[in-house]
């Protein structure tokens, strides 16, 4: 109920913005190569023990420096009433530690995939307010997987779906939802349907010239699952913050802070992540969505 009437609340104040609305105006595709970066990170890990049997290498990694490689790529198109966006997110760390009797390890910091489709109205274009954004409800489709499974922890495969309220495209306030959440958690042999609520954001705020402040969020609470598994989530929590400094053409420097919890449903302490580092990476815009006249 509670979920129900949050999805509503977003969906009433989207309604309410209506008198400042005016029609959008871009339209066709949109290539974008956000990153391609390299990270030089240093890891802080809290219980990671407990969380040895979750298939998420952010929980279970140990405290170390290590290089991460990211890619980030959309593929959006830009009609008169709808935004079809398209996505493929890949993210890998790996770090092998020689200790002091001279054993070596191999452990992963970070090992994600994602792939994600999602459909939202362009029903609102917000402008003069906040730096401008629209609005409109949306349906999302994602795939979410790994390189390599974790541990003894079987590869993970979670079919994800989200329905919601979204303000996006604005010139500050990049992207900020609420929806409904369901996944189907194809990891192990008995899969398990998941339901909850989620919500994100992405804000942009301009420094100087060549130089902005990112700051990135991502909250899911689980509030049922079909099948009870011991490595059920019970709520998790991202964070990201980076001033991305453009340096020459298309090559930028990013000192960043990066912090992920989780709580297990049957585990004791909650897990923690936190990564500080600089990245460096390549992005470009390959194709831009162009503005039309308008009547």
């Amino acid at each position: 109920m509670k979920i129900t009437k949050t999805i509503l609340l977003a969906v009433l104040l989207c309604l309410s913005a209506n008198s400042f609305a005016k029609e959008n105006t871009r339209r066709g595709w949109q290539l974008d190569l956000e990153r391609l970066g390299l990270n030089v990170t240093s890891t802080s890990v809290n219980h990671a023990k407990d969380y040895e049997d979750f298939a998420d290498a952010r929980l279970t990694a140990d405290s170390q420096t290590t290089l991460q490689g990211a890619l980030n790529f959309k593929a959006d198109y830009f009609a008169r009433r709808y935004l079809w966006s398209n996505g493929l997110l890949a993210e890998y760390g790996k770090s092998t530690i020689k200790q002091t009797d001279g054993t070596k390890m191999t452990t992963e910091s970070v090992d994600r995939i994602i792939v994600d489709t999602a459909y939202t109205l362009r029903l609102w274009n917000i402008e003069n307010f906040l730096g401008g954004f629209e609005a409109g409800p949306y349906l999302l489709a994602a795939y979410e997987t790994e390189f390599n499974s974790t541990g003894d922890a079987p590869l993970k495969k979670v079919l994800r779906g989200e329905g919601g309220a979204k303000l996006f495209e604005g010139e500050y306030l990049k992207l900020l939802y609420v929806s409904g959440l369901f996944e189907e958690d194809f990891t192990y042999p008995q899969h398990s349907s998941k339901f909850g609520w989620a919500a994100g954001f992405e804000v942009n705020v301009p420094v100087r010239e060549g130089v902005k402040a990112v700051f990135k969020g991502i909250w899911r609470d689980y509030l049922h699952e079909s099948i009870k598994q011991k490595t059920d989530l019970d709520y998790s929590l991202e964070l990201d913050a980076r001033m991305e400094v453009l340096v020459w053409k298309n090559f930028s420097v990013a000192p960043f802070i990066n912090y992920f919890t989780a709580q297990g449903k049957y585990v004791g302490p909650r897990g923690q992540n936190v990564y500080v580092g600089v990245s460096f990476s390549f992005s470009k815009l390959f194709k831009e969505a162009q503005p039309v006249v308008v009547e």
